[in-house]
């Protein structure tokens, strides 16, 4: 068996593991499990999936475990203490540890505080407050990625399966940058219902493959906020960049796609530091 066969093999293995993962991430995840899910060994199937992912299980778990917790204090009504039983923590005091060591703020304290606040009403600085949105002009693009069907929360997902199967194929290139394209908008349409697309950019170098699609962005004018901080609190930035600056601005969106680009990797990069551009399409 050829090399590429074999890498194909674990891919599509560690693509069930990875989405056993998400979708049991309430539960203690054994390791002797998931080997058994993976079809491998348990002594070699951890050494593959750290090579294919980029990072250990361990981490893996830990960091959609706190990206999901996030998302639920910025978006919900649930207690911290439903929060940290629904994140799998043994106890409120070992969640609010860890959630302190990563998001530099006890949970509590992010959800009054975090950096989605900055984009809510601000007495002092009012409503008409504007943060930086810069305009720039971009020449089209060619992408490669995966689809998602679902909530925009858990587009992770779909980015785990895209990388797995650019790393298992030798597809994947240092300059590829990650970008999200997102085609309905959360306010009207059901989360269970909501399409999206993890990509990749140089999409024109990367052959057409059973798991994966070419998508095409536009070039023209957009306006691009940079929103520093979790994924979780990205829809603040959208609520204000569509309510208090696109009408301020005197500006029309253009009839086309909105996508972000991610300019640091959540594998090696914490919470409180990640880059996002959020691009808005203009007339």
């Amino acid at each position: 068996m050829k090399d590429t066969s074999i890498w194909a093999a674990y891919e599509r293995r560690l693509q069930r593991v990875s989405a056993y993962i998400h979708d049991h991430l309430d539960e203690e995840l054994d390791l002797d499990r998931l080997s058994e899910i993976a079809c491998l060994s348990p002594h070699h199937w951890h050494r593959v999936y750290r090579a294919v992912h980029g990072e250990t299980l361990a981490a893996t778990v830990k960091r959609l475990r706190l990206h999901r917790a996030a998302g639920d204090l910025v978006g919900t009504v649930l207690s911290v203490e439903e929060i940290a039983r629904r994140s799998g923590y043994p106890n409120l005091q070992s969640f609010n540890r860890i959630f302190k060591s990563v998001f530099g703020m006890p949970p509590a304290r992010y959800r009054r505080e975090g950096s989605h606040t900055i984009f809510q009403s601000n007495p002092q600085k009012g409503k008409s407050a504007m943060y930086d949105v810069t305009m720039k002009t971009l020449a089209p693009r060619e992408l490669v990625g995966v689809p998602h069907e679902g909530s925009y929360m858990a587009i992770d997902r779909a980015f785990e399966r895209l990388g797995g199967t650019l790393m298992a194929h030798n597809l994947f290139r240092p300059d590829m940058r990650m970008v999200g394209i997102y085609l309905d908008d959360p306010d009207l349409v059901a989360e269970d219902r909501l399409r999206s697309f993890a990509c990749v950019t140089e999409g024109q170098h990367v052959p057409t493959q059973e798991t994966l699609v070419h998508q095409h962005l536009e070039g023209g004018e957009y306006a691009i906020l940079r929103h520093k901080g979790p994924y979780a609190d990205m829809h603040k930035a959208y609520q204000w960049l569509y309510g208090v600056w696109l009408p301020q601005s005197g500006r029309e969106f253009r009839d086309t796609v909105r996508f972000e680009e991610y300019v640091n990797n959540p594998r090696d990069t914490a919470p409180i530091d990640l880059l996002t551009d959020i691009h808005l399409p203009l007339k």
